[in-house]
């Protein structure tokens, strides 16, 4: 893709984490999202838990996958600023809903919402910058 831009090339903060962070932190991160995602996913097939639980794991999954699409492939920063907030978000709803169920599943994910916390910081201030 031509128009494909990597983290290197965008004007950021001093504060910014080196490129070569992500893809470790990220194989962490996707490593305890699939796992408590899936256990979430099972229990709810299995009707331990009502389908509705599920909801924000899967908006979470969407607006995940689409932001590197917005950041990088079409290099939207407004849409991945607006697509961060609702990582965000649904994550908070994720942890809300499941916690009465399985309050292991939002310890399990507490470094994902630190990391999109602070991720979330980094791309407002990215897209400041580079408006």
């Amino acid at each position: 893709m031509e128009n494909y831009l990597k983290y290197e090339d965008y004007l950021k903060p001093t504060w910014a984490p080196p490129s070569w962070l992500f893809g470790p932190v990220w194989s962490i991160l996707y490593t305890i999202i699939f796992s408590t995602f899936g256990f979430v996913f099972y229990q709810a097939l299995n009707k331990k838990i009502p389908a509705i639980v599920v909801l924000p794991f899967i908006l979470n999954l969407v607006f995940n996958f689409a932001f590197t699409y917005f950041q990088f492939g079409i290099r939207n920063f407004n849409l991945a600023a607006i697509d961060i907030l609702l990582i965000l978000i649904t994550i908070i709803w994720m942890f809300v809903v499941i916690w009465p169920y399985y309050k292991a599943v939002v310890y399990l994910n507490i470094p994902y919402l630190l990391w999109v916390s602070f991720a979330t910081v980094l791309q407002l201030t990215i897209t400041y910058i580079n408006r």
